[in-house]
């Protein structure tokens, strides 16, 4: 019995050193290693996984329906908020961003095609999983929550534009996203 006493001790103690000893090298690592930090840097290990898995979690389980229907007031309204808060990092129709695809991730230009099915922006997406990413932000993406700059109507208009990227615009809609 002492035996088995002292052998799980040690084991014990054998588990113990290895967690206190792991959390030593991750903190020696990030403190005076290499860690990737830059967007230039490769990533870690599934680090897109880590962000992606929970975040589809949480918009589908806090997803909300449009408040008002699509209409061309809807999307012109969306174009104007778009044109001053978005297009810097997302791009205009037919005008990318330079520094975009330096960022990491890459920030997404919402009128382009892109993917395998060539959709254009995030038209895929439903307009509230738009609008939660809109309100809400993206951690470690770069995309900030407009939850304090935008009024609620105004985030609406711009996931409904969004949803309709793949759309033909009004002439309306393109000159005040060009201009």
């Amino acid at each position: 019995m002492n035996g088995k006493r002292r052998g799980l001790s040690v084991f014990a103690l054998g588990v113990v050193c290895a967690v206190i000893g792991a959390f030593a090298f991750t903190l020696i690592y990030f403190k005076w290693g290499h860690p990737p930090v830059a967007t230039a840097d490769k990533p870690f290990p599934f680090e897109a996984e880590i962000v992606k898995l929970p975040l589809g979690a949480r918009i589908h389980g806090e997803l909300v329906k449009a408040p008002f229907p699509d209409s061309a007031e809807v999307n012109l309204d969306g174009a104007m908020v778009y044109k001053d808060q978005c297009a810097m990092c997302h791009g205009v129709p037919g005008e990318d961003v330079a520094f975009a695809k330096h960022m990491f991730p890459v920030a997404p230009q919402l009128f382009k095609k892109h993917g395998k099915n060539n959709v254009v922006g995030v038209s895929d997406d439903e307009v509230g999983e738009t609008y939660w990413k809109v309100k809400n932000g993206i951690r470690l993406t770069g995309m900030p929550a407009f939850k304090d700059v935008l009024t609620d109507e105004e985030m609406w208009d711009v996931s409904q534009l969004l949803k309709n990227a793949d759309q033909p615009m009004s002439t309306a809609v393109k000159g005040t996203l060009t201009k």
